[in-house]
C-alpha cells in the first residue's frame, strides 16, 4: 500500500520548479505591510524583544513561507485545448481560469533581473474584456517563447495540429532608441529636477516644524519614490528601446535588468498621444504614446502604453504609419485649426495651445504652451460623440467637443466655434461608420518562424 505524502497535483503542465521561490515571499510581504501600517507598535516591538525571539520569529515565518510557495506551485497548472488556456490556481481556494483563444489580444514576456539570470520568463495576457492580467510565472525560457507562439498561432485561426509547430513569427527591426538619446530626453524633462527639488527641500521643512525625523522620513519616502520614477528608474525600463514589425503587430522590448517584450496587436490601437515637452522641441524630439482597446491598465509593460518613449519627428512619424495605417504625422498637424481668438476669454492663456482638425483617417487634437501634446483617435475607434457647452461658452457662442475612444479615455477639442462644434457632431457618426467598413483585419497574420 502506497502512502500519499502530498496531495494530489491537477492535471496539466506544470511550471518552472523555481517557481515556489517566487511565491514564498507573498507571506513575507503581507507581514512587511501590516508591519508598515502601525510603524510605532513595530518599533517598540523590536526594541523589546530579545535577540533570541527575533531568531526564534525568522525560524517560524521562513519555513511557512516557503510551504506557501511549495503548495502554491504544487497546484498550480496550465492546460491548452482547441478552445481555451485553462489556468488552474489557489492553495485555499481553487480558482480554475477559462481564457478563450479568440479573445486573447496580447501576450507580453517579462524577464527580471533573477529570472534572466535563471533563465525563466513569465507570461502575461491581455484578454479582451478583462481589467487585470491572468499571468504564467514562471517558465522555461524556450517554453514561454514555444507557448506564447502556440497561442497567438490558435488565436490567429491556425489549425491546433499545426500551432505547436508554427514557431515565432520573424520580425524586422524598425527603430531602437540610442542610449546618449534617452539620457539626454530625460535629463532635459522639467519632471525629474523639479521631484528632486522637492525631494531635498520639503523633508527639511517638514523635520523643523515637526521635530520629528520619522515624519520627515514619511515624507521623504515617497518624493524619492517620485526622484527614482522620473530618472533612474525611467532609465532603466526604457533603456534599448527596440520596435520591431511582425506579422503578431509591433513587437516592443525594452530594459535594462529587467527585460520585457510585449506586442501591439494590428488594428487595435484605439487612440495615439505624441507629447513634445519644450526643452525637446529645438531638437525635434518626441514621445509617443497609445491605448488598446480592452487592455488592462498598464498593458505594455512596465512602461505602460508607451510605444516611443523619445524618437526624432521622421522616426516617430515612420512607426506610427505602422501603428495607424494611411496616417501621416505631419500632414495631421497641419490640418489643424486653432481656437477662435475670443476663446481667450475662456482660457486667457491656454486657448493659445487648443487646435482641432479632422483628416480622413483620425480625429486630432492638440493643447498645451509649454509640453504641447497632440491626440490622435482613427474615426473606426470613435465609440461616441458630446457636445458640451457651459453657460460663459454659451454666451461667447463656443463649445467643447469629447470624442470617446473606447479605451478608458477620450479626446476633446476644446473653445471651439459653436456652429462648427455642432456641425462636427452631426458628420463624425458618417466617418465613423466609414472607417469600421473600411478598417483592415483585428486579428493576428501569425506565421511561421
Amino acid at each position: 500500500m502506497t502512502v500519499r505524502l502530498l496531495p494530489a497535483r491537477p492535471e496539466g503542465n506544470r511550471l518552472h520548479p523555481i517557481t515556489p521561490w517566487r511565491r514564498a515571499w507573498a507571506p513575507v510581504a503581507g507581514f512587511t505591510v501590516y508591519a508598515v501600517q502601525d510603524f510605532e507598535r513595530t518599533r517598540q516591538w523590536f526594541t523589546e524583544l530579545t535577540v533570541g525571539w527575533l531568531l526564534a520569529g525568522f525560524a517560524v515565518l521562513l519555513p511557512v513561507a516557503g510551504a506557501y510557495g511549495f503548495f502554491s506551485w504544487w497546484f498550480t497548472s496550465y492546460v491548452v485545448t482547441d478552445t481555451e488556456l485553462r489556468i488552474r490556481t489557489g492553495l485555499f481556494f481553487r480558482r480554475t481560469a477559462h481564457i478563450r483563444l479568440d479573445r486573447i489580444q496580447g501576450i507580453d514576456v517579462s524577464r527580471p533581473m533573477l529570472a534572466r539570470i535563471a533563465q525563466v520568463a513569465k507570461l502575461k495576457l491581455d484578454v479582451v474584456g478583462t481589467e487585470a492580467k491572468d499571468e504564467l510565472a514562471y517558465l522555461g525560457e524556450r517554453d514561454a517563447t514555444a507557448l506564447r507562439a502556440e497561442l497567438l498561432a490558435r488565436a490567429a485561426g491556425m489549425a491546433p495540429d499545426a500551432a505547436p509547430e508554427a514557431g515565432e513569427a520573424p520580425a524586422h527591426e524598425l527603430l531602437r532608441v540610442r542610449t546618449g538619446m534617452l539620457i539626454t530626453g530625460l535629463l532635459l524633462l522639467g519632471s525629474g529636477w523639479a521631484a528632486l527639488a522637492a525631494a531635498l527641500a520639503v523633508p527639511p521643512l517638514v523635520y523643523l516644524a515637526s521635530h520629528s525625523p520619522w515624519v520627515a522620513l514619511a515624507v521623504a519616502l515617497p518624493l524619492l519614490g517620485g526622484v527614482w520614477a522620473s530618472s533612474l528608474g525611467r532609465f532603466l525600463t526604457e533603456f534599448d528601446w527596440t520596435v520591431a514589425e511582425s506579422p503578431d503587430g509591433l513587437r516592443i522590448d525594452h530594459g535594462l535588468l529587467d527585460r520585457d517584450h510585449a506586442t501591439v496587436p494590428p488594428g487595435r490601437v484605439q487612440y495615439v498621444r505624441v507629447r513634445e515637452p519644450l526643452l525637446w522641441r529645438r531638437r525635434g524630439w518626441v514621445r509617443v504614446e497609445l491605448e488598446v482597446a480592452g487592455a488592462a491598465k498598464g498593458a505594455r509593460g512596465k512602461a505602460g502604453g508607451v510605444l516611443l518613449p523619445v524618437a526624432t519627428h521622421a522616426d516617430a512619424a515612420r512607426v506610427l504609419a505602422r501603428v495607424l495605417p494611411g496616417v501621416d504625422l505631419a500632414a495631421t498637424v497641419a490640418a489643424t485649426v486653432r481656437a477662435p481668438v475670443r476663446a481667450h476669454w475662456c482660457a486667457p492663456v491656454r486657448w493659445r495651445g487648443y487646435a482641432h482638425g479632422v483628416t480622413d483617417a483620425v480625429f486630432v487634437t492638440r493643447n498645451g504652451l509649454m509640453h504641447r501634446r497632440t491626440e490622435l483617435v482613427p474615426h473606426a475607434k470613435v465609440q461616441s460623440v458630446r457636445f458640451r457647452q457651459g453657460p460663459w461658452q454659451r454666451r461667447l457662442r463656443l463649445a467643447d467637443v469629447a470624442v470617446d475612444h473606447g479605451a478608458r479615455g477620450w479626446a476633446a477639442a476644446r473653445q471651439r466655434d459653436e456652429t462648427e462644434a455642432r456641425a462636427f457632431v452631426a458628420a463624425q457618426a458618417e466617418r465613423s461608420r466609414t472607417g469600421r467598413r473600411e478598417a483592415g483585419p483585428e486579428r493576428w497574420l501569425t506565421g511561421g518562424g
